[in-house]
Formats: structure tokens, C-alpha cells, sequence
């Protein structure tokens, strides 16, 4: 895991998030580990369950074993995208979360004469623009 990964967004300093807040992510994050945990369990028992009954239609040579290892089969495969698409929503969850918390600030770099200049009209893009505006108006 990167440092990146590890750092937690923090308020402000003088703003707390709200309890509930706090609270919610606390339960998303235990029931993500739930759920994960279970997926995980329920892939590797299905393997096991799924080799003992190969065994079981090997020596046997029964059709309705072969069904239930093909089941078998679909059912583990069927988990393991829902392991992936779990991972995927809580991504998605955190993306949108830190999304909502990102601040950006316009900042101008330049003496105060330059930025009342700029204000009033006279800066260097509004002065491109009233030139481009009279050749127009010109032509």
C-alpha cells in the first residue's frame, strides 16, 4: 500500500465532519470487510466442494454428477465477478467521496497594481480582447 493510499482527508482546520458522516464510513468500511470476507470464504469452500465432486463424476461417470460440477463451475465464476464488481462499487464510493472534497482556489500572482489594472478592464486579456473586437467592428 502506497503512502497515497494511507493518508486520510481531513476537514479544514476549525470544521469537523459530522458525526454521521464519520459514523457511515465506519460501517461502509466493516461491511466491505463482511462482505469481502464472506465472498472470499464462499469461493474457496465452493472450490473445495467443487474438486471433491469432479472426483465423485470422475470414478462415477454419472451425467447428473457432470451437471453439478458444471454448476458448481457457473456458480463460483458468478462469485468471483461479484467479489470484482464489490471492488469496483467501493471504489466508486471512495472516488465520489474524495470528489466532493476537493477545494480549488484562484489565486493571482502579481502586484496589486497589475491585478487593479487587470480589474479595471486594462489587463492583458481584456486588452486582446477590445483589440480583437475593433478590428472586428472595423472590418
Amino acid at each position: 500500500m502506497t503512502k497515497e493510499n494511507q493518508l486520510e482527508l481531513l476537514p479544514p482546520e476549525g470544521e469537523t465532519l459530522p458525526a454521521d458522516t464519520v459514523e457511515r464510513h465506519a460501517h461502509q468500511d466493516q461491511d466491505y470487510d463482511y462482505v469481502r470476507n464472506n465472498l472470499q470464504d464462499i469461493i474457496e469452500s465452493g472450490g473445495e466442494a467443487l474438486n471433491g465432486i469432479l472426483e465423485l463424476a470422475k470414478e462415477s461417470d454419472h451425467p447428473r454428477a457432470w451437471e453439478v460440477v458444471g454448476q458448481i463451475m457457473r456458480q463460483l465464476a458468478e462469485t468471483n465477478k461479484d467479489l470484482i464488481e464489490l471492488q469496483k462499487d467501493m471504489k466508486k464510493i471512495k472516488d465520489e467521496e474524495s470528489a466532493k472534497k476537493v477545494t480549488q482556489n484562484a489565486i493571482f500572482v502579481g502586484s496589486t497594481a497589475e491585478l487593479q489594472k487587470f480589474l479595471r478592464g486594462q489587463g492583458h486579456l481584456s486588452k486582446k480582447l477590445k483589440d480583437a473586437q475593433k478590428n472586428v467592428t472595423n472590418k
